[in-house]
């Protein structure tokens, strides 16, 4: 059956994150954006952990997959966190994103004991900093479980990655030395999608997988993973991801990464961006504005690693993937207006009331039955969002790119036509 997975989400306990952020409310939105299973975010933080010890139980005995206590909805949570890891290695200062997925909370329990016993200060953080190298976090959860998996997260951004421009390293064997044989599977991340990552050959046998790091509840699902399961059990789950099985993983769900934070190189407080071609052509790496090193993003970095062209590498020996815009942001652009406006909000939950959930909408519902939630003008657009028959302005250095679905004669047709504007 086809279950939709997002393995990275943050509680209320890390930084950032909105403060209503709790397993209800994880619940509730991941039943409107149509996910199915969710992480439960942050298990290493001592309260949050708690919270999950008295609320989460087994969905079956030994499935490693948990439902909320005394609940009735089909949202299921697998036990996976974040962590991040500050160290010197080969005389630089890494600075690391790691996704730690664990088989049940007996295996949580032991690896932030073991964690606490090697220095580690879980209360500080839903996403804890650790003074560890990647590979003695490894260690530690391959102690704790030898079933756990450790996945680097949002792995080409420039600050916190294993690839990153500013701290990461120029492999997984780099990084993660004689232990590299653990690591299975990356985080492609929102500023880079899998056609990027198949031009690199030292990724062919990673699987790539797709992650929302949701810091609230409409952001869970943005980017996702969607698999055939037969037992819904970790085990299944950890098992399609570590051999990279294409007949049950049947695609990841993915921001176009132009609209991510790093896609793009740049200043964000020069307000400049740029390609990675006039990056290294015509500013040879230098902010024309402020004169200091530019940002480098996701796409350069991933051109620096490449060893094959864009577009060369037989597709069919790797899993596929959806680019979406999400449906609010689908509406904010056809009212260019701000999706956080009552105007979207009201339009986006009566669509949902009547279609059942986000995904549904998104990569579901033929042409005729868009019609019919939502007007013929906005179904347009969301069929050319699915098409990639869009304007995309990459985002830099920290600052979100954005799509252009509906060009500015139709966004203006929009707000004069009542039958288009009020719904």
């Amino acid at each position: 059956m086809r279950k939709i997975i997002d393995l990275h989400i943050h509680s209320k306990y890390s930084r950032a994150t909105s403060k209503h952020f709790d397993l209800a409310n994880m619940v509730k939105w991941a039943e409107i954006k149509g996910v199915d299973i969710i992480s439960c975010a942050d298990f290493t933080h001592p309260v949050w952990s708690k919270v999950l010890q008295d609320n989460l139980i087994e969905d079956q005995p030994g499935s490693g997959i948990y439902k909320l206590r005394n609940s009735q909805t089909a949202v299921r949570f697998l036990l996976a966190t974040e962590v991040s890891c500050i160290y010197s290695q080969g005389g630089q200062t890494r600075r690391l994103h790691l996704c730690v997925l664990m088989p049940s909370l007996e295996a949580v329990a032991k690896f932030n004991k073991l964690l606490t016993v090697a220095g580690g200060k879980l209360g500080s953080d839903g996403r804890p900093i650790l003074g560890m190298s990647a590979k003695q976090v490894l260690r530690i959860m391959l102690e704790a479980d030898p079933r756990s998996l450790m996945i680097p997260a949002h792995a080409w951004t420039p600050w916190f990655a294993v690839f990153g421009s500013k701290s990461g390293f120029n492999s997984l064997t780099e990084c993660f030395e004689e232990l590299t044989s653990h690591i299975r599977a990356i985080e492609t991340g929102l500023s880079s999608d899998p056609a990027m990552n198949w031009q690199w050959s030292d990724l062919d046998n990673i699987t790539l997988i797709s992650n929302s790091d949701a810091h609230s509840g409409p952001h869970i699902g943005r980017e996702a993973n969607v698999m055939d399961l037969e037992e819904v059990t970790y085990q299944e789950i950890a098992d399609i991801i570590t051999k990279k099985d294409r007949k049950k993983f049947l695609y990841t769900i993915e921001f176009y990464p132009e609209e991510g934070m790093y896609h793009w190189d740049g200043h964000r407080l020069c307000n400049f961006s740029c390609s990675p071609a006039d990056t290294k052509k015509k500013y040879k790496g230098i902010c024309p504005q402020c004169k200091k090193p530019l940002t480098i993003g996701v796409l350069n970095q991933v051109d620096k690693l490449a060893d094959r062209p864009l577009g060369s590498e037989k597709t069919s020996k790797h899993i596929p993937y959806k680019s979406i815009i999400p449906l609010p942001d689908i509406i904010a652009d056809f009212y260019n207006i701000n999706r956080s406006s009552k105007k979207v909000d009201a339009l986006f939950q009566d669509i949902i009331s009547r279609a059942g959930n986000e995904f549904k909408v998104l990569l579901d519902l033929g042409a005729e039955d868009l019609r019919k939630l939502m007007p013929e003008s906005l179904a347009v657009g969301l069929i050319r969002s699915r098409e990639n028959k869009i304007k995309l302005i990459p985002g830099f250095d920290g600052q979100y790119g954005r799509a252009e679905i509906f060009s500015p004669t139709e966004k203006k047709e929009a707000k004069l036509n009542k039958q288009e504007s009020l719904f």
